[in-house]
């Protein structure tokens, strides 16, 4: 079976041992030969100097760099500057969000929408950036309904992106049918499954009750079960995510992108046991 492209997503760390230690990380997943590495973007840019250094590494590091790039509260002058200190730099990929508001913060800015910002993005620049955007399967958090989310994503390719990557799912049929339903509207841009490795079950119930993916009940209980056998909840994890990763190849999916929390070895397992 031909070899699926990977991509890898980063968080900039916060601290010098933090990057050192993301360095070493890097260059074990660069054996795959990832398409991109892509670095978030914390609230309201508040991670912008650290997202934009990452980056600044990795393309010296010889691999193409996506910068995740939101636009709450933002205006269209601070955009501009960004757009071209991210060009200057070499930065050929973009994931175009309209990101998180940090906490105490009103609905300011000249962007609403991520849709605004994909159409300002192609305006100021016309291609010189793959614009990449957010697609949820299991429905936007803050969706009012299903076909509103999927509307906001139908205006988001309208506006001018050129692939999706999608929250993490552990349930295949929500992917099948968001891209279902996508191509049913006239969507016909790559949607890349994002991947969440399984490796803390503390970590994994936070994030999904904060994101709004879903955790199927028989795998919640599975992990609730093992309690703080941690061997036993990434062995459970591997299998899991392994089989997931199995389903959507051999359905034919674009391309797999890995949400690899700043880490190598479950990731990389992940790939050993799809090669």
């Amino acid at each position: 079976m031909k070899k699926l492209p990977v991509s890898f997503e980063f968080f900039p760390p916060k601290t010098p041992e933090g990057a050192e230690k993301l360095r070493v990380v890097r260059q074990q997943l660069y054996t795959q030969s990832p398409e991109f590495c892509s670095v978030t973007y914390g609230a309201g840019g508040s991670t912008q100097q650290g997202t934009f250094g990452t980056v600044g590494e990795i393309l010296k590091e010889g691999v193409s760099a996506a910068s995740h790039f939101s636009c709450i509260g933002a205006s269209e002058e601070s955009v501009r500057a960004e757009l071209a200190t991210l060009k200057a730099m070499g930065v050929k990929r973009l994931v175009a969000l309209r990101g998180d508001l940090p906490s105490g913060y009103g609905m300011g800015g000249a962007f609403h929408y991520a849709s605004d910002l994909v159409a300002f993005i192609r305006k100021e620049t016309g291609d010189d950036f793959h614009i990449e955007v957010a697609a949820y399967p299991e429905i936007h958090p803050q969706a009012k309904s299903a076909e509103s989310d999927l509307q906001a994503f139908v205006a988001k390719v309208k506006a001018g992106a050129n692939s999706a990557i999608t929250q993490y799912f552990y349930n295949s049929d929500a992917y099948f049918r968001f891209v279902d339903d996508a191509h049913k509207l006239g969507v016909d841009v790559p949607v890349v499954p994002g991947i969440m490795p399984i490796t803390s079950s503390t970590q994994l119930l936070r994030f999904s009750d904060a994101c709004g993916a879903e955790i199927p009940r028989w795998i919640r209980l599975r992990l609730q079960g093992y309690g703080d056998d941690t061997a036993s909840i990434k062995a459970f994890g591997l299998d899991v995510v392994a089989d997931l990763c199995d389903q959507l190849r051999n359905a034919g999916v674009p391309a797999l992108h890995f949400y690899t929390m700043n880490q190598s070895a479950t990731t990389l397992e992940l790939l050993k046991r799809l090669a």
